[in-house]
């Protein structure tokens, strides 16, 4: 028995060897995490703020917070990759009747999913480049808390169409651990950046 798990053992260790030294040629698998500015969401919330002084509501003091996401991706073959999109975002901010009177804060949290698809179109050990599309859902939480006596509180929930297109990924590092930049626009921002792994 302590033969067959040195055997096993040895056979792991034997594999693994061998793929670290094909490297990036033998990845099937990556997951990836980003960080982004600018997405469709945030894009969105500027565009309801511009409606809202329209109807006599004004918003201040916003802080966005992502978009964060998280991707996986299969390579179908060196050239074509396959697989989904997370993405969530945040924002917060006062909203006020007239300029000097703030009647509560919003809050919008947004989480998105999208299938997605990558074109590997430069694949070398330690240097790639790509273009990403992807299309889905963003499921939006909306959440009003008003100061008593000046409104009211209110609670929405919303689906809506969301995409993604990334014209220039660019990823640099080891065969198996990349940092990468992205340039598009979509719900992970016109630019994001972050780290992949591939396995």
């Amino acid at each position: 028995m302590k033969k067959i798990a040195i055997l096993a053992v040895a056979a792991i260790m034997t594999t693994l060897s061998v793929n670290a030294q094909n490297g990036y040629e033998e990845t099937k698998h990556e997951i990836a995490v980003s960080y982004g500015i600018d997405s469709n969401s945030q894009i969105l919330d500027v565009f309801e703020n511009i409606g809202g002084v329209l109807s006599g509501v004004s918003f201040d003091n916003e802080k966005f917070i992502g978009p964060v996401a998280l991707e996986y991706f299969y390579h179908v073959n060196p050239m074509l990759s396959v697989g989904g999109i997370v993405a969530y975002g945040h924002c917060k901010q006062d909203v006020f009747e007239s300029k000097n009177s703030k009647i509560g804060e919003i809050k919008n949290n947004y989480i998105t999913v999208m299938p997605s698809v990558k074109f590997n179109w430069l694949r070398k050990k330690n240097f790639g480049m790509y273009s990403k599309l992807a299309a889905g859902v963003t499921f939006r939480d909306m959440k009003f808390k008003a100061i008593e006596g000046k409104s009211k509180n209110d609670d929405d929930k919303m689906t809506h169409f969301n995409w993604q297109a990334s014209l220039i990924g660019i990823e640099v590092g080891s065969p198996t651990v990349r940092g990468f930049a992205e340039v598009g626009m979509g719900e992970q921002g016109i630019v994001c950046a972050g780290l992949r792994c591939k396995f």
